[in-house]
């Protein structure tokens, strides 16, 4: 007799169906698992051995045979303990193979029979949802996957069990588990406001731009500025996460997460990874091709702090990703791709000091330390940045001032309106705007095009360059309710693009 219990294998964000197969035959004792098993799942032999022993079972003395089928596709993680455990179960007669038939199984084992939380509950149960089955997973695991609908009256259902005896008696309806809950990520209280920044009027307003266009944006200037700030408040003048959006990110990060658990995404996430992070943590990858910071930072904002500072390798491989809203990561085996419809926001000192612009607080080195320093970024990276701007230190009759700045709400609302507009208009963000759409939603008015041909004439332009004068310029025109780019908005577009360091 051969058991059949459904499980599935992860590539990116896809849940691919995997039929694992229980044989057990006279012969030698032995517990083979085949089928491009890697380490954690050849190891669950040990698991499932003793977690069945913490029920009072032990393994028959046959030949026992695990295949997970496709045997061509490479199985790795832990998720597999569950399934095999059930597996073996059915071919020794504990349970019957109609009572785990409707269900995908994925958990891991501890030695003592507790069902610990693996990553990937979320498009596991999106799968299972598809294939008109319900799921079997850890108790922790539950209320993630009980975002897929599975949880509903009318649907097969969801088993979240803290241990396997208790999902046997689940499955034995001696002992029945009640549906998990869904679980919703909590508004963070501590919200941070724009109203805390002083002075900087170029800035704020570039930074207003870049939300409600969804632009790059590239922040210049010395220590203490004020730079940092300003990004970690850009998150709260964004539009509230649609429910697709919501799903998209919540998917990423059920399968970044180290032991599961991941709750339903309520904001925008906000990643700030510290400069010294490889290329692999950037843009994902290493030996089970986990998703990276730019993956991460999906339907949000990626914050790079010391810009400069990050190897070169792993900035240069942000290019693609930027264009394309998406990374493919390729291995021997298979090739893996995750979203990274990203927001890329940066901040950089003049030079390695800090103080290229001081004469009183440069070093002696300039101007070969400003030249190193911004000779580690790459021009096709620079050109990448639809806004650049310079943030000058704020003068202490500012700081100590009464005066606040304009608070969040009130930004996000002119964002919420002017993104409204541009989807209403061409269905993407202007900053997405590409090939026709974007001569015939941002074509300049007279005066507009004057100045633009006035500017061609003077200064060399590359094709993006140019692209993105007309992507900023429309969403300035947006902001100020306008049907197209007028010269008040391309004189800002221009000038933020012309700054160089």
């Amino acid at each position: 007799m051969v058991a059949h219990i459904k499980t599935v294998a992860f590539l990116g964000v896809d849940a691919v169906s995997v039929d694992v197969q229980v044989h057990l035959a006279p012969g030698h004792n032995a517990f083979t698992v085949v089928g491009l098993p890697d380490k954690s799942v050849a190891e669950s032999r040990e698991r499932v051995r003793a977690a069945l022993s913490a029920m009072g079972l032990a393994l028959p003395y046959e030949r026992i045979t695990i295949n997970l089928s496709p045997a061509d596709l490479p199985k790795e993680g832990s998720h597999y303990d569950l399934p095999i455990a059930l597996g073996l179960l059915v071919a020794m007669g504990g349970l019957t193979h109609e009572q785990v038939e409707p269900f995908v199984v994925m958990g891991e084992l501890a030695l003592d029979g507790a069902c610990t939380p693996v990553p990937g509950a979320l498009p596991a149960a999106m799968a299972a949802l598809e294939n008109k089955c319900g799921l079997i997973c850890p108790a922790a695991c539950g209320p993630e996957a009980a975002w897929s609908g599975l949880a509903h009256p009318d649907q097969p259902g969801i088993i979240a069990g803290s241990s396997l005896l208790q999902i046997v008696n689940h499955l034995r309806g001696t002992h029945l588990i009640s549906p998990p809950e869904v679980a919703l990520e909590q508004p963070t209280a501590d919200a941070l406001d724009m109203a805390d920044i002083r002075g900087q009027g170029e800035t704020r307003m570039a930074l207003e731009v870049a939300a409600a266009g969804g632009h790059n944006l590239l922040m210049n200037g010395p220590p203490g500025a004020g730079k940092s700030m300003l990004a970690s408040r850009l998150p709260g003048i964004l539009p509230s996460l649609t429910p697709r959006e919501r799903l998209e990110i919540s998917l990423i990060e059920s399968l970044g997460a180290q032991r599961g658990g991941v709750r339903l995404a309520h904001q925008r996430p906000f990643r700030a990874p510290h400069h010294s992070a490889s290329m692999a943590a950037l843009v994902g990858g290493g030996r089970h091709a986990r998703p990276g910071e730019i993956s991460l930072a999906h339907n949000g904002v990626l914050f790079l702090d010391e810009l400069p500072e990050f190897p070169r390798q792993a900035l240069d491989a942000l290019r693609q990703p930027i264009e394309t809203g998406a990374v493919s990561l390729a291995r021997a085996e298979v090739h893996i791709s995750y979203q990274a419809r990203f927001q890329l926001v940066a901040a950089m000192n003049p030079c390695r000091c800090g103080y290229a612009e001081d004469p009183d607080l440069a070093c002696h080195r300039l101007p070969i330390c400003r030249q190193e320093y911004i000779g580690r970024l790459s021009g096709p990276l620079l050109d990448r940045f639809d806004v650049r701007v310079n943030v000058p230190p704020v003068p202490l009759s500012e700081m100590m001032g009464s005066e606040k700045g304009e608070a969040s709400p009130a930004i996000a609302a002119r964002v919420s309106e002017a993104r409204a507009a541009q989807m209403g208009r061409q269905n993407c963000l202007n900053a997405h705007l590409d090939g026709e759409a974007l001569y015939k939603f941002a074509a300049p008015d007279s005066a507009g095009q004057n100045l633009l041909d006035r500017i061609a004439d003077t200064k060399k332009l590359s094709a993006r360059g140019f692209n993105r004068i007309l992507r900023v310029a429309r969403t300035l025109a947006d902001l100020d309710h306008r049907d197209t780019p007028s010269a008040e908005n391309i004189a800002p577009a221009i000038r933020w693009r012309d700054i160089t360091f």
